[in-house]
């Protein structure tokens, strides 16, 4: 008999012995390349209970269904779903619809569990009450170029302070890569919001803390992520990030900091500096500045990078900042409107360490 998805994940059952069944949900779309490894990292996790992977099959215009139907043929444990719209808060709404079990592990098509991962997820749901855990989006290149973006995308300077990315100390979060969910609470809140295209991540956790329920960060938990593999493909990804974060902002009162205008505020200042230079040379010195310190961060952070890496570094740096700055800036206000579930009023939340 199949366990009820609906019944709460119980801790009593992992002090006894009796591991909770665990349904693992991945949104995929062309991701031949990584497809076939994330699903055999899932497989392959040392877990004592039961555990089921449901794809969810966007419209991939490469060998995507082919290699997901394949896995799901030759392991019973994989089955797959279909996700006719191709975004990722509809397949990970679609995937968790069809899955079994009490506790929920989003898992991307180009992300890599480590060893452990699944294990360590359940103990720290049962050990924090925690409504959702989760760790490090570990980066990790395979040529120079994703290299270099992988190092900027672990460092303070390219993606700022926030733990998922750059690590540290376990505790309450904001936010957290990915995520492991007690099933009850996505019931409860209706799953992801469908008009977030980008940033539905942050949007769910959002929503779950103004539930009053705790977002527990882990370093003991990574996925290895694969970077873009091109200079276009970095730009296009961080473009959406900038828009989709300011639309978070529209859609939920207090979700604003500091560090999520650092990028605009450059932006803003290169393209004014630009435009100036036509009245008076001195404008130069905004965008001359920026460049100052992104060569600098880059010194900072290359060593131990390959050489070609290292030349690498500051146009990818650039481009993250450049990119995310202008996406936010030029985000329209219909943006994430009239696509899927309407957005939902979420009381405000305070963002950790706020005083009052």
């Amino acid at each position: 008999m199949s366990p009820d998805p609906h019944a709460p994940f119980d801790p009593l059952d992992h002090a006894e012995g009796r591991w909770p069944a665990v349904s693992v949900v991945m949104p995929v779309l062309n991701e031949e390349l990584h497809l076939a490894d994330a699903v055999r990292r899932i497989l392959v996790q040392d877990y004592p209970g039961e555990l089921e992977i449901v794809i969810a099959l966007g419209p991939s215009r490469d060998r995507t269904d082919e290699i997901a139907t394949g896995l799901a043929a030759t392991d019973p444990r994989v089955r797959t779903v279909a996700n006719p719209s191709g975004r990722t808060p509809a397949g990970l709404n679609a995937a968790i619809a069809a899955s079994r079990h009490p506790i929920v592990v989003r898992v991307d098509g180009h992300g890599l569990l480590t060893p452990g991962y699944v294990r360590t997820a359940v103990r720290l749901l049962e050990a924090t009450g925690a409504a959702n855990v989760g760790g490090l989006m570990a980066a990790e290149g395979y040529t120079d170029f994703t290299r270099a973006v992988a190092r900027a995308m672990t460092s303070r300077f390219g993606v700022g302070g926030a733990r998922f990315h750059t690590g540290g100390a376990a505790g309450p979060a904001e936010t957290v890569y990915l995520g492991v969910f007690r099933r009850e609470v996505l019931d409860e809140l209706g799953g992801y919001d469908e008009s977030f295209v980008r940033a539905q991540d942050w949007e769910l956790n959002h929503r779950i803390r103004a539930a009053g329920r705790l977002i527990w960060f882990s370093p003991d938990l990574a996925v290895t992520y694969r970077p873009r593999a091109s200079l276009r493909a970095l730009a296009r990804q961080y473009l959406h990030y900038g828009r989709w974060r300011r639309v978070v902002m529209r859609h939920h009162n207090g979700t604003a900091s500091l560090r999520y205008l650092a990028a605009p505020v450059a932006t803003l200042g290169c393209l004014l500096g630009l435009l100036g230079a036509v009245l008076t040379p001195w404008a130069l010195v905004l965008p001359g500045g920026y460049l100052a310190a992104v060569l600098l961060g880059s010194a900072v952070t290359a060593p131990g990078l390959p050489w070609r890496a290292v030349a690498a570094l500051p146009a990818v740096y650039a481009t993250m900042h450049l990119s995310w700055g202008f996406g936010f800036l030029t985000s329209p206000r219909s943006l994430g409107r009239g696509i899927g579930t309407p957005p939902r009023n979420t009381p405000t939340v305070p963002h950790l360490g706020a005083k009052g």
